[in-house]
């Protein structure tokens, strides 16, 4: 492997790779090794249109550009000389020529690497005297993007995601010079399924998407590092939290599940969390307290069992590996043999969105649960996780007592429902469909009581090994 030394740190790096592409490698790029960019992302090709990577290289006259540079061998790279920070200096300079004083109303404020790289690397005023080219504001370039042409630095990064992602091509850059300009094509709209990432790339405000835009200053959130839930994919996400309430899900790099990426559709699935809840524990469809419904489902599960009547356990792909191993668990003590399953499914594509609309099929194949949308035939008792399994299905069941986060055609005939907190309020573990098992933590608390499916089945077999109890 070529060894590449660093501002004086030697390190080993795969061959065939560029400066840049070495550094991000070794987790290091803006981590321990300082070297601005705006136009190279590690996802896409490479461009080399902003300069501003810029470096030393020993034994070479001129500066070159560590976005486009091959390392080789024994080269020594300088990010921190004179030569490199009056570059630097010189390109911050050029790119804020045209660029307006919008940080205090820009939404990108706060997470906008012109603004860091100007304080970081730039000069302290500008030295023209020409007003700046004046250029479009708030263009709709589509259902779900804004444009302040203004704002943009011809990165180019949107025009790649478009070519060589998304395979749309809606972007371009038109005209030459100083009058180049972002613009989408005449009569195509950016719309493409996963359109909204070229918000995350904009290093500067230029794109912004309309959901987020002018909700909520960035430094007034936190994020929690969180999964997808809305197909098989599971793409790593960050939620941005402020007050109990979620404002947005970004993606989170994981090159081994999504690169970089998340389609729009898994980005706006934040707001199906407060969609349609259940609040309340029900009883014969009668609003009680969850401890009196547990109470309830113990009463209901003892009868079964006294009985001999066949006890069904339906799980949910949507349910964590904890929760679907404790349901495995207390079906086996009630010799209910393995549950069954439903998977919803729908579009995909060769880029992520996968069949399967759900986080983990994978992980209740991997328990031994059976997958099926038949009906479940004649029981006396189906203990049930979420609502994938159609409710026509229990059309012979006697009694179902339900566990699950949102009204269904499934809730409004059990004879048991138990609220349960969805993925956002709890953590766990998924299984994609790849096989990857991976962690998502609670971002939000629920407003009204709510357990986690596990804590539900708990109180449950409590319950049933407890004596009857009545509502006060």
């Amino acid at each position: 492997m070529p060894k590449l030394t660093i501002d004086g740190n030697e390190y080993e790096v795969a061959a065939g790779r560029t400066i840049l592409q070495a550094i991000d490698d070794l987790g290091l790029l803006m981590n321990g090794v300082d070297i601005p960019h705006y136009c190279w992302h590690p996802k896409l090709t490479i461009d080399g249109s902003c300069r501003l990577c810029q470096v030393e290289i020993e034994g070479m006259p001129k500066l070159q550009i560590a976005c486009n540079t091959p390392v080789s061998d024994g080269m020594k790279v300088h990010t921190q000389t004179e030569r490199v920070q009056k570059a630097r200096r010189g390109v911050m300079e050029l790119l804020l020529i045209n660029h307006p004083l919008d940080c205090p109303i820009c939404d990108q404020a706060g997470e906008c690497k012109l603004q860091d790289y100007a304080f970081e690397y730039g000069v302290a005023g500008a030295r023209t005297r020409e007003p700046r080219r004046p250029a479009k504001k708030s263009v709709d370039l589509g259902p779900t993007i804004l444009f302040d042409q203004e704002r943009c630095i011809l990165c180019r990064r949107c025009v790649r995601f478009c070519r060589e992602i998304s395979h749309t091509g809606e972007l371009g850059v038109f005209n030459r010079g100083d009058e180049s300009l972002l613009e989408t094509f005449p009569g195509i709209p950016l719309d493409n399924p996963y359109s909204m990432n070229v918000a995350d790339i904009c290093p500067v405000g230029a794109l912004t998407t309309k959901d987020f835009r002018f909700k909520i200053r960035v430094w007034f959130t936190d994020d929690v590092e969180s999964v997808c839930n809305q197909c098989a994919r599971g793409c790593n996400i960050v939620a941005s939290r402020s007050n109990n309430k979620i404002y947005r899900f970004v993606p989170r790099r994981n090159d081994a599940v999504n690169d970089t990426w998340m389609c729009d559709h898994g980005r706006m699935s934040y707001k199906l969390n407060a969609q349609g809840r259940i609040s309340s524990a029900r009883v014969d469809q009668k609003p009680v307290s969850s401890a009196f419904a547990a109470a309830r489902a113990g009463e209901l599960v003892r009868a079964a069992r006294a009985s001999g009547g066949r006890v069904v356990g339906v799980a949910s792909p949507f349910s964590s590996n904890e929760e679907l191993e404790a349901f495995r668990d207390f079906l086996a003590e009630l010799g209910a043999g393995a549950a069954r399953f439903a998977v919803p499914h729908g579009d995909s594509d060769e880029i992520l969105i996968e069949a399967e609309k759900a986080p983990n099929a994978a992980g209740c194949r991997a328990l031994g649960m059976q997958e099926s949308s038949d009906s479940l035939g004649h029981a006396e008792l189906a203990i049930v996780l979420g609502h994938t399994t159609h409710a026509a299905a229990f059309a012979d069941v006697r009694r179902v007592i339900l566990v699950d986060s949102h009204e269904s055609a499934l809730s409004a005939r059990a004879d048991v429902v138990l609220p349960a907190r969805t993925f956002l309020e709890e953590s766990g573990h998924f299984t994609n469909v790849d096989g990857v098992v991976q962690r998502f933590n609670p971002v939000v608390e629920p407003n009204f009581e709510a357990l986690s499916e596990r804590e539900a089945l708990d109180e449950i077999r409590k319950a049933a090994a407890a004596p009857p109890a009545s509502e006060t």
